[in-house]
């Protein structure tokens, strides 16, 4: 973008001794030289290489330097081979007019900004017609080029061809925007440059800012609209290198600056906004040279294993509560941010700009729209603006004021307000903080009623937030290092907010029925928010984020005017927060004591409404997809039965009358086949008829009479189940030790991931046992040939066909980029959490068919397993056990539960992983 300053150039390249190497065997050998022409050449672009490797271990955030060095090496490697091609493989000693040729650096290479593996991108320009001489000298060149291995993108193109092509084609006119010369014809270079100037760009200013944010937003939506996302795309992410570009493009087409510190003279940032410019650029050059050099390739996602690589060759070290990647992507996700600020402030002053010239010269330049006052401040065409340089100063409540203006009113800020309030955000003290009025004006901004997500974020983006409430500022931009989070911690927090708010318009009734109603039933909405907001402010502290996030929620409640009950029940709340989806997912919601012990520590209506409100936004704001029907579904169940035991004091049935009532409810269900309820519920226990829903009770009823009617020695049935967003597969077989453990090695066999197992033995000796079945993506099997492929794979595996362990081995993991973070096995026994079985959770690495090796260990331990709940959190798993002996008691404390214990960690371990794929 600027010129760089590149030190002890002859370090990199020589290029006099170059080009009298090169000489010297062109005069000796003539055509014959040309092997070792490109050896002298080879020799030289790797020695280059290594001094700029060894320059960027030295310097490793100096990325202008970097970038800049490439750029150069390339630029003399360039020159070379133009004189050496043009003097010795095709001279040409009386050129026409038409043989001229100017050699153009564009794209990357033209804003002198390379890394190690970027593309070399040439535009060859020619005089006045196409010619052999400079078609001979193009296609040599080229040849020499991809003879080094560079990647070359190039193009060839008179001057008229040039021009006519910029003023139809975007990116050819973008291009050309950031043409720089190299070598060769440097007038027809100057003449290209006049013309573009005159042709091009003038009068089309208006028309190439609006293509250009297009292109933009289409790029941004693209790579997930977010320049929070964990694995963000340094090059065309939000807030990322091209976002600068565009910057400097729309600066370079509307005001003719040559470099990016000419867009302080042009007016368009401050000089202290050039710095911070300056300052994420240089940064994610040095990134993304990083990257390169690590994987030996373009690559421009920064994925969680390169994350933690760059993070270590960048020399970020670990703190307390803050790993070395974790405080490395808070920098990076702060840099993004300045380009995101940056970018509202440069269009502003562009679009503005753009409007007073349209106004000084057009019909309408008498006439001027009048600004309205609202609360002291200019409001004018949707935006609000402050009256003066000096308004924050002279109150600085009026930074918490403006934005909670904005979104009661459904106005945009000024950028050049933005501008002021990022300037006086400092302002924020303590006694600003402890104001009264500045408190309920951030509450009501916080529970605003048009759009508070949107104005927290500009908010946040101005530095008024975390200057106004510290410990949201502490969590901003900081990255939660699993593959679980798909957003930053304060956006995730934002997201939620806005979520919320969302659900309280009734705009996600289809998804969240049940948050859609209680959110109007719960006596103070303000809680649900400041709940929301306080979630995960503690996270990066070290130590449970739940129970430090209780304490700040004492702290800050009262300042934001919370009665003492309402400080109370956030406090609770953030405490709280993950009791409900860790109860729904992992626990067995058919086991009374399941519900006893939640309803124990939930103890009213009003925190269970709010719990459920919270959970849902919580796990819908974690990133796309990760609210689904079925965890909808659990949480329902859960909901409602701890709903009624709350109202009633007690479950309203007893075991056998709930029984009852499940019979009689699935007779009605089946219509004419109402008969099998009569003749095959006695061969079903209790556990069965409480643990099942009615419609797959009604299923399994009619398969098990199908099955044993036909004298099926194993019959399998798959269906798409829509009601939970998977599919479900019912196994009948006559019951024998080991059957579990060989249909989940099935089923991962077929490609499957199970997400829920119920194991039910009949009194006459079958085995009836339902799984849910999603794919690797979270998605239902539902194609017929799917369904049959997950038949074929789990009776294969039940007849012995198939040797499932190595075969299970081979099958790729989902997730490969897992093998980034450490997962270490963890095996938890609770005897407590049921009456009747003991429950095993395992948290462990997620990998293929992990369930069917944890569940070949129980076997092998004489332990029956009764049912199966399982839950991902993108790299981890949590499976849960609820088992018994042999004889149907609890496994006690003792030598067999920690040897049973060492075997499961043995069987979840990354170790066992590795020796069975090398087997």
């Amino acid at each position: 973008m600027s010129e760089p300053t590149i030190s002890d150039q002859r370090a990199i390249i020589d290029r006099r001794a170059l080009a009298t190497k090169v000489e010297a065997l062109a005069s000796e050998q003539g055509a014959k030289a040309r092997p070792e022409v490109v050896a002298a050449l080879k020799e030289a672009l790797e020695t280059g290489r290594a001094e700029m490797e060894r320059r960027l271990e030295a310097k490793p955030s100096a990325g202008h330097a970097i970038a800049g060095g490439y750029s150069f090496l390339v630029d003399q490697l360039v020159r070379v081979i133009h004189e050496y091609v043009t003097s010795y493989v095709y001279p040409a000693a009386n050129r026409s007019s038409g043989e001229r040729l100017a050699v153009m650096a564009v794209g990357g290479y033209g804003r002198s900004e390379m890394a190690p593996q970027s593309d070399v991108d040439i535009a060859f320009l020619v005089g006045e017609r196409r010619n052999a001489w400079c078609e001979q000298v193009v296609e040599a060149m080229l040849y020499l080029l991809w003879d080094l291995g560079l990647k070359v993108g190039h193009s060839t193109r008179t001057l008229d061809e040039a021009i006519r092509l910029a003023k139809d084609d975007l990116t050819i006119r973008t291009s050309l925007l950031e043409g720089r010369y190299v070598w060769g014809d440097r007038e027809l270079y100057e003449e290209g440059e006049r013309r573009f100037t005159l042709e091009v760009v003038k009068g089309n200013e208006r028309a190439f800012l609006s293509q250009k944010l297009e292109e933009r937003n289409a790029r941004h939506k693209k790579m997930g609209d977010s320049r929070y996302v964990v694995e963000p795309n340094i090059k065309d992410g939000k807030g990322g290198l091209r976002d600068l570009q565009t910057l400097y493009w729309i600066g370079k087409f509307i005001h003719r600056v040559r470099s990016a510190s000419e867009l302080v003279d042009a007016g368009l940032m401050t000089a202290n906004e050039y710095r911070t410019f300056r300052r994420a650029e240089r940064f994610l050059l040095a990134v993304r040279c990083h990257m390169h050099a690590i994987t030996g390739r373009a690559e421009d996602r920064l994925t969680f294993d390169l994350q933690r690589r760059v993070a270590e060759r960048m020399n970020f070290a670990d703190r307390p509560g803050k790993s070395a990647v974790e405080r490395f992507m808070q920098f990076y996700f702060l840099q993004v941010k300045h380009v995101g600020s940056l970018t509202g402030i440069f269009l502003a002053h562009i679009e503005d700009d753009l409007a007073q010239r349209a106004a000084r010269g057009g019909f309408f330049a008498t006439f001027r729209q009048k600004p309205r006052s609202v609360k002291g401040y200019r409001v004018f065409g949707g935006r609000i603006a402050a009256p003066s340089d000096d308004y924050f100063r002279k109150d600085p409540v009026r930074l918490v004021e403006i934005f909670q203006v904005a979104e009661a009113d459904g106005l945009e800020i000024h950028p050049e307000t933005m501008r002021q309030a990022a300037r006086d955000a400092k302002l924020i003290d303590g006694d600003i903080r402890e104001d009264k009025r500045a408190n309920a004006l951030f509450v009501e901004l916080l529970s605003g009623r048009n759009d508070p997500e949107t104005v927290l974020r500009w908010m946040n983006e101005a530095g008024v937030f975390g200057r106004f409430v510290p410990d949201f500022g502490k969590v901003n931009a900081q990255m939660q290092f699993d593959m679980y989070h798909h957003y930053t911690v304060d956006e995730h927090t934002i997201r939620a907010i806005g979520l919320l708010s969302q659900i309280e318009k009734g705009e996600l009734k289809s998804d969240h029925p049940r948050a859609t109603r209680l959110i109007h039933k719960v006596a103070s909405r303000r809680v649900a928010y400041v709940a929301a907001l306080l979630h995960d402010i503690a996270k990066g502290r070290g130590g449970d984020h739940s129970v430090l996030g209780a304490e700040v929620a004492h702290e800050l409640c009262p300042r934001f005017g919370l009665s003492q009950t309402e400080t109370e029940l956030v406090a609770w709340l953030v405490l709280n927060h993950l009791l409900m989806s860790h109860t729904a997912q992992k626990r067995d919601l058919t086991d009374p004591k399941t519900i006893e012990d939640f309803v124990g520590q939930v103890q009213s209506i009003e925190r269970l409404r709010h719990l459920a409100i919270l959970t849902a936004v919580d796990i819908r704001a974690v990133g796309p997809g990760t609210w689904n029907s079925w965890k909808g579904q659990l949480l329902g169940e859960l909901y409602d039965s701890a709903s009624e035991r709350l109202r009633l004091g007690h479950m309203r049935h007893g075991r056998e009358q709930k029984v009852a009532a499940k019979k009689d409810q699935v007779s009605q269900d089946l219509g004419d086949k109402a008969g099998l309820v009569e003749s095959l519920g006695d061969i079903f226990g209790d556990a069965y008829w409480i643990a099942e829903p009615l419609d797959i009770i009604a299923l399994n009823l009619v398969h098990y009479d199908a099955a044993r009617k036909m004298e099926h020695e194993l019959s399998v049935h798959c269906e798409y189940y829509e009601a939970r967003g998977a599919t479900l597969v019912t196994v009948i077989a006559a019951d024998h030790p080991g059957l579990f453990y060989r249909i989940a090695g099935g089923i991962h066999l077929a490609g499957g991931n199970i997400i829920d197992a119920r194991i039910h033995t009949t009194r006459t000796g079958w085995a009836l046992d339902n799984f849910l079945v999603q794919d690797p993506h979270g998605q239902p099997f539902s194609e017929e040939q799917q369904l049959e492929r997950l038949k074929t794979s789990i009776a294969d595996a039940l007849a012995n066909r198939v040797d499932l362990t190595p075969k299970l081995a081979q099958r790729p993991l989902p997730h490969s980029r897992s093998k980034a973070f450490d997962v270490s096995p963890r095996v938890l026994f609770d005897n407590k959490a049921s009456n009747r079985f003991t429950v095993i959770e395992v948290n462990a690495r997620d990998r293929p068919a992990l369930l069917n090796r944890l569940a070949r260990v129980l076997f092998e331990s004489r332990l029956v397993v009764h049912s199966a709940h399982i839950t991902n959190y993108g790299e981890r798993a949590v499976d849960t056990f609820y088992v018994t002996d042999l004889t149907g008691g609890k496994l006690l404390e003792g030598e067999r539960q920690n040897r049973i214990e060492a075997q499961l960690v043995e069987a979840a371990s990354d170790a066992l992983q590795a020796r069975l794929e090398d087997a």
